[in-house]
């Protein structure tokens, strides 16, 4: 049995867009460490919880992580994304602190005399990586 040319072409043509859609969805991450804090052996990323602000215990801040999505990433990919850099310096949570869209530059299309421009609109989200204290026994010292 042989398939049609036409068809050969529609189908290639789809999944060739559908892996470029794929290629296009990315997550940037990256963070910072705090000067002056404790360092601490990276943590597994799936115990890594996502805050929305920051929990009524003792807490020690370690660092920020920032992402950057592009495309159309799903919500699961960028806090996997977040969970994992934030394991990396040792947190047991992230509390979002950032999570706003802003303009990151324009796009002009047109010849030099027709020219027209269109804001590009990028997302960006900030976390605080934190990690919980231990208890300790007794009072704690004043500051």
């Amino acid at each position: 049995m042989t398939s049609h040319p036409m068809r050969r072409g529609t189908v290639g043509a789809a999944l060739l867009l559908a892996a470029a859609m794929v290629a296009c969805t990315t997550v940037r991450v990256s963070s910072i460490r705090y000067l002056g804090v404790p360092q601490f052996a990276p943590t597994d990323p799936n115990t890594v919880e996502i805050l929305r602000r920051e929990p009524r215990r003792g807490v020690i801040r370690l660092g920020e992580v920032f992402l950057e999505p592009s495309g159309h990433p799903t919500v699961a990919a960028m806090e996997q994304e977040l969970r994992a850099e934030a394991a990396k310096l040792g947190a047991n949570a992230a509390v979002l602190v950032y999570d706003k869209f802003k303009r990151v530059g324009t796009v002009v299309q047109g010849p030099w005399w027709s020219r027209s421009e269109y804001p590009v609109y990028g997302r960006e989200i900030v976390a605080v990586a934190i990690r919980y204290e231990e208890p300790t026994e007794g009072p704690r010292p004043r500051l």
